[in-house]
């Protein structure tokens, strides 16, 4: 049985004293009357913050107040496709040679030929479910200082446990603002202290330094790495994002930090985590056991996180055509996600990691909205390593993982190449040891090419390769095309504004204080 249970909390009660949106984007927001319970009364009583903070890791899970993602969190748009990890496949994965998809629901079309703009509710979406994950984060926070605990009534052992719950949420909401940096860069910024407040923009390279700050400061407060509950964060995570912040430092301030991002790395690896022998089981439906490669992931269970984002969605929608979903585990496909050319041919013939389904499918891909065009790609299954089907076949209960051994791998690797110290050997002995696993062919060299090819076979489908290519200067220049790059059959450039995504129309109609990202 998985640890960590996700239950679902009213939105009310997560936004209580959320009125930071006043002014900014409480419209874009489904709320409730409150009526008796106050948060108060919820956190007199210690018995109630475990359920509390299970709904800030709740937001990343799922999509709103019932089963199904009913009664969603963000307004004007179906629960479904409002969940946290849902829209981020959209705008890090659809957006790059990694995968295209096939329907063509609203403006969903326009990631795959960057031709997004700020009406896109995609877009939007994702925009206001990080705010929303904010406002949850924000109360957890404001209720759990020393000063409300002691007023509270909540000591000793409760209390200190309660100070890990709020670096937890800390740490949660620095993710948040992590994504929000990566996306949007210069953004409205809200905490525990500006509520009442209009929201006033924070240009990248600060919100950057804040990131950073929240961080450390939860870092200092989490427990040791693989020593909480699976599903909890720990230190792992924290070295692990900012190892991962680091390694974007000069695309978000300028400033190359690869020696924190040595550091950061080799802090995860000393804590004692190791590679999954196979790669196929880190996407399976019991992948929370025995598996000590992932540092983070955000629990499914098929029963209490019924929820049409997260990995029921990476599961259902990659199946199509001639697929059987039975081999999946699942009782139906959506004919949506597939990939192209680019990455079919980034696999030797023999790497376990290229999963393709070819039967019925073309590597060409003529039409976006065909589901046949295009090679289908393998990733999660509903299937045990036993070879058992999961406990329910529409709800998908593998674990979506956000950080695992691997990506840090690869990370010290590039830092290493970029300059920031470290062993070169130790750095190809990292890469080989992926490789060995995927039974591709050893190399006795790297250079950065090849490091952003490799994360692209190890990281695949995994919320990163938007990211990894801008870094790379690849994702709008000519320097490296793709399939309906640009909306061009063989690819074109596009213009550079579109590294970053647009804020909403709606925030900046109601909020004075902010100016849109260039370009749009």
């Amino acid at each position: 049985m998985k640890n960590f249970k996700i239950k679902n909390i009213s939105l009310a009660l997560a936004l209580l004293g959320g009125s930071f949106m006043m002014n900014s984007c409480i419209d874009d927001l489904k709320q409730e009357p409150i009526t008796e319970i106050t948060a108060a009364s919820l956190y007199k009583d210690f018995g109630n913050y475990k359920n509390l903070l299970a709904k800030l890791y709740g937001g990343l899970a799922i999509a709103g107040q019932e089963g199904g993602d009913g009664n969603g969190d963000i307004a004007d748009i179906d629960g479904g496709f409002s969940n946290y990890f849902r829209l981020m496949y959209y705008m890090q994965e659809i957006t790059t040679d990694e995968a295209v998809i096939g329907w063509n629901d609203g403006t969903l079309p326009e990631f795959h030929k960057m031709s997004w703009t700020p009406a896109n509710e995609f877009n939007n979406a994702m925009y206001y479910r990080l705010y929303t994950e904010i406002a949850f984060c924000n109360e957890f926070i404001k209720n759990t200082t020393d000063e409300m605990l002691s007023s509270n009534g909540i000591s000793g052992s409760n209390a200190d446990e309660a100070k890990v719950m709020r670096a937890e949420a800390r740490f949660l909401r620095a993710q948040t603002y992590y994504h929000l940096l990566d996306l949007y860069g210069n953004v409205p910024f809200v905490d525990e202290t500006t509520l009442g407040t209009v929201p006033k923009q924070m240009a990248r390279a600060e919100l950057f330094k804040y990131v950073e700050s929240e961080l450390l400061a939860s870092a200092a407060d989490l427990k040791p790495a693989k020593s909480n509950e699976y599903g909890r964060l720990d230190q792992g995570a924290a070295y692990t994002l900012l190892a991962r912040l680091y390694l974007n430092a000069k695309v978000y301030t300028g400033t190359e930090r690869n020696a924190d991002v040595i550091a950061n790395t080799q802090k995860v690896i000393s804590a004692g985590y190791a590679l999954n022998s196979k790669y196929e089981n880190l996407f399976l439906a019991d992948n929370n056991l025995n598996n000590p490669e992932n540092i983070f992931s955000i629990v499914y269970d098929g029963a209490r996180t019924q929820t049409n984002g997260g990995t029921t969605f990476m599961v259902h929608a990659a199946i199509g055509g001639t697929m059987n979903p039975v081999d999946f585990g699942v009782n139906g496909g959506w004919g949506g996600i597939r990939t192209t050319k680019a990455f079919v041919q980034k696999f030797e013939p023999a790497d376990l990691r290229g999963r393709f389904y070819k039967d019925g499918q073309t590597l060409e891909i003529n039409d976006l909205g065909n589901f046949n065009d295009g090679y289908a790609f393998i990733k999660y299954k509903n299937i045990k390593s036993n070879g058992a089907a999961g406990v329910d076949t529409n709800w998908v209960e593998a674990d979506l993982s956000i950080y695992r051994l691997a990506d840090v791998y690869l990370m010290y690797a590039e830092a290493v190449l970029r300059g920031g110290g470290g062993n070169m050997a130790t750095a190809v002995g990292y890469i080989n040891a992926l490789r060995t696993r995927a039974n591709a062919s050893p190399v006795s060299f790297i250079d950065l090419n090849f490091i952003l090819d490799e994360r692209s076979r190890e990281m695949s489908w995994e919320n990163t390769r938007r990211t990894d290519l801008i870094r790379y200067g690849r994702f709008t220049s000519a320097t490296y095309l793709w399939p309906w790059k640009g909306n061009a059959k063989d690819g074109i450039a596009v213009g550079e504004h579109r590294n970053l995504f647009p804020i909403p129309n709606n925030d900046l109609v109601v909020n004075p204080n902010l100016e849109q990202n260039p370009g749009y």
